[in-house]
């Protein structure tokens, strides 16, 4: 698979994106999220369906209230075993799209859960993305 380029110039090519990508600076955003730096890698949860009406669903079920978990292990198509954890990801290892989304996403807390509200699709189907911690 070719390198991933990300919304936020995270690729290791020139890819167009924004942050200190080819200006004069040397070392600009890019450099900071490769090395150390809270965008390195992120703490993930995922419900994965190949059907968009089946996401749709689950997306009912939790803006009913239904933890993230619950749902993922009731709807998700993917080895969904741990309520959707698929734990720590760094920069690089997930598809593009995902990958973009979930780098975007605030942390989720008890609370207040955030996910990706429409869900995202990726040549594996239709996710619903929640980021429960970032390093």
């Amino acid at each position: 698979m070719p390198p991933k380029k990300d919304a936020k110039g995270g690729s290791k090519q020139a890819s167009g994106g924004k942050g200190g990508g080819s200006g004069g600076k040397k070392g600009g955003a890019g450099e900071a999220k490769e090395k150390k730096g809270t965008n390195t890698a992120i703490k993930v949860r995922h419900i994965l369906c190949e059907k968009q009406s089946k996401i749709l669903e689950a997306m009912e079920k939790l803006k009913e209230g239904q933890p993230f978990n619950v749902v993922a292990t009731a709807y998700s198509e993917d080895k969904a075993t741990k309520g959707g954890d698929l734990g720590w990801q760094p920069r690089g290892a997930m598809v593009g799209p995902f990958q973009d989304a979930a780098f975007e996403l605030p942390i989720s807390t008890i609370g207040t859960p955030r996910y990706t509200d429409p869900p995202i699709k990726t040549k594996f189907g239709y996710h619903i993305i929640m980021v429960e911690g970032k390093k």
